[in-house]
Order: structure tokens, then C-alpha cells, then sequence
């Protein structure tokens, strides 16, 4: 019988699934084939018939991490018309009722010490950066076009805010007890409103 190409993708999602939930709970180091093999509800040759190396499933369930993530942030920017309401979308990575947020993190520094020391994450954490810079380029220039911003290199600053994102994200999720939610929240707008130098209407 041949391959029912929608059961496939079906199956190949369960599977990157289970891997993610997985690897976030206990690290990729302790994460074997057949430990996500039996999240999935598969055998390990029926797992090994959709990704045949450990290698292969982890980069890919890592690739399925970062496209979700970044998935979510276009889509929460969207909802948003004005160009400072579409650079501050993305608080939702500081809410910690947040299923996805709670499986992303612990994700996101597993990858970060692979790709430490391996070219192939680190290539893949290239271009997750550079997506988001393009998307913050695009508010930026429609804050410049609207006379909102005063923003003369858009792609040095959107390379800035995005490492603020990320620098306050690390220090809220790792260090809770001095790094709160509010912390995060008012010292990051205030640090984007700065960059872009905000004209109030």
C-alpha cells in the first residue's frame, strides 16, 4: 500500500510533538529514540521509518521549535496596527501560565548549548535571528513612515531589540525571585521606547 502522505504528516507531527515535550522536560542529552518512540505511541522502527537517526529527529524537532515560536510572534504582531503596540507584542513570552512558554524556554537553552558547539544549530539559531529582525524591521520602518520613530539604522536597532527580548527573557525565566513579570514588562518598553525614540501623538 502506498504512503497516505496526510496520515504521514499527521504521524510526523506527533512524533515532533512528544520530542519538544520530551526534550524540554529532561534535556536532549537524556532524551534516547525510544524514550520519544513511547511518547509517540510508536515502536522505535516505526519511529526510525520517519527520522532514522536521533540526529536527524532532534535537529528537526528543533527546526519545528523555532518555525512555532516564531509562527506565534508574526501572528501576535499582526493583530496589532500601530508600530510601538506591534515591537511590544511579543510580552507573551513573560507569561508563565503559558503552556507553550513553560516547554519553550527550557527548549530554547538546550538549543542554544548545542549550537555552542555544534555548526548545524548554530545555523539554525542564525536563521531564526535573522527572521525576527526582518519582521522588527518592517514596524520600524512603518514607525518611521507614521513620524512615530526617529529610527536612522533600522536593522542595527531591530537587532537590538531583539537581544533585549532576549536578554531580559533569560534573566525572568532563570532568576524569577528578582526578575518578576512587571520587572520585565516595563524595563523592556522602556528600553524600546528609548531605542526608537518615541514621539507620543
Amino acid at each position: 500500500m502506498p504512503p497516505n502522505p496526510t496520515l504521514e504528516k499527521i504521524r510526523k507531527s506527533q512524533i515532533l510533538d512528544a520530542s519538544l515535550r520530551i526534550m524540554s522536560e529532561q534535556g536532549s542529552n537524556s532524551v534516547t529514540l525510544e524514550h520519544v518512540a513511547k511518547a509517540s505511541g510508536l515502536s522505535k522502527g516505526g519511529l526510525v521509518h520517519y527520522f532514522p537517526s536521533k540526529e536527524v529527529l532532534f535537529r528537526e524537532s528543533f527546526r519545528e521549535f523555532f518555525n512555532r515560536i516564531f509562527t506565534r510572534g508574526r501572528e501576535t504582531m499582526d493583530q496589532h496596527a500601530d508600530a510601538m503596540d506591534k515591537l511590544l507584542s511579543f510580552i507573551w513570552i513573560f507569561d508563565r501560565d503559558d503552556p507553550e512558554v513553560q516547554v519553550a524556554y527550557p527548549l530554547l537553552f538546550d538549543g542554544m548549548a548545542l549550537a555552542a558547539h555544534d555548526p548545524e544549530y548554530g545555523s539554525l539559531f542564525r536563521d531564526w535571528f535573522e527572521s525576527w529582525v526582518v519582521m522588527l524591521k518592517v514596524a520600524l520602518k512603518q514607525g518611521n513612515d507614521a513620524g512615530r520613530f526617529s529610527v536612522a539604522d533600522t536593522d542595527g536597532t531591530a537587532r537590538a531589540i531583539s537581544a533585549i527580548y532576549q536578554g531580559i527573557a533569560t534573566r525572568w525565566f532563570l532568576d524569577p525571585e528578582t526578575h518578576s513579570t512587571d520587572w520585565a514588562e516595563s524595563f523592556l518598553r522602556l528600553a524600546i521606547t528609548g531605542l526608537v525614540g518615541l514621539k507620543e501623538t
